[in-house]
């Protein structure tokens, strides 16, 4: 009996062993990720200039509460927020203002650039929680009602009295923000642009892909690592007929079942014509190849599709 209690004891005291290596084990990684998400990187034309923790904001920021439309649920949602300026004012003084572009870096590859003349049009914020009883996470209704983690930062803007915000659907709300750019775009992006000679439909179509397309895909390797290249080797446009790169811009999963690229925004003033002229610029950049196979090998990890 006594030699059965000893082997008792030791398989107790093993298993109680394991269990706390175990949730040591645990415990440091989720310490570790939580590291590796907290930090926000600041950088000024691809140098780094700042590293600032998360939970370090609220030494130098006002916390106050923000509540927006919320286009991925299509339903009002309430967050708690700093001011996009004050965070821009701290990091980089008054140059953010002379600026060009603003790059968000996340976690999933989306990578927008938006101009700073937006910032200083519209009032901008960066969430960090929720403030209505609700996890840090939102179903994006525009990729399938997907659950996403909405942290470190998620970039929302102050939209229900802005008709024009509201009509630009989604385009420029990242989540998952690990890091912040100021750039110039031609510098930082110099071959996605269609030839001199291009019509003007293909011009203004170049704007709207930089606007509803680009933080997403890759034009000859350059953007966003989170789609598919367009461009190179070959272009989208002379593999896919025009009447179904229209219906598979105007609606993905008519083409694709449950493809995750999101629709153009339906609220967009001459919908169709925008899209006619998105197709515009991608076939106009049929003649556009980067000089080098490093141009394009820059964003090698690409998804094949979405």
């Amino acid at each position: 009996m006594e030699s059965r209690n000893s082997i008792v004891k030791s398989l107790l005291f093993i298993f109680s062993t394991s269990v706390v290596l175990a949730l040591t084990l645990i415990n440091s990684s989720f310490s570790q990720t939580a590291t590796n998400q907290g930090s926000i990187e600041f950088k000024n034309k691809n140098e780094t200039i700042r590293n600032l923790p998360l939970a370090e904001f609220e030494r130098y920021l006002t916390k106050q509460t923000l509540k927006i439309f919320e286009i991925h649920e299509k339903r009002d949602r309430i967050y708690q927020v700093y001011s996009a300026a004050s965070l821009f004012d701290l990091i980089y003084g008054n140059d953010w203002r002379t600026a060009e572009e603003i790059i968000f870096i996340c976690e999933d590859y989306y990578q927008p650039s938006i101009p700073v003349t937006k910032f200083l049009q519209y009032n901008a914020y960066f969430a960090f929680a929720s403030a209505d009883n609700h996890d840090f996470t939102l179903k994006n209704s525009l990729q399938n009602d997907e659950e996403v983690r909405l942290g470190p930062l998620y970039l929302i803007w102050d939209n229900l009295n802005s008709r024009e915000l509201l009509q630009e659907g989604a385009v420029d709300m990242p989540y998952q923000i690990t890091g912040i750019e100021l750039t110039t775009f031609a510098a930082r992006f110099p071959v996605i642009f269609p030839p001199n000679s291009a019509p003007p439909e293909a011009h203004r179509g170049s704007l709207h892909f930089r606007k509803h397309c680009f933080a997403c895909h890759t034009i000859n390797g350059q953007g966003s690592g989170k789609a598919a290249e367009l461009n190179y080797p070959v272009s989208v446009t002379e593999y896919i007929q025009p009447t179904y790169l229209k219906l598979w811009i105007n609606n993905p999963t008519a083409i694709r079942l449950n493809s995750k690229m999101p629709p153009l925004p339906a609220e967009i003033p001459d919908r169709d014509k925008v899209i006619d002229e998105i197709i515009a610029y991608l076939t106009a950049m049929r003649t556009v190849k980067p000089q080098s196979e490093t141009t394009h090998s820059q964003n090698s990890n690409q998804p094949d599709d979405q």
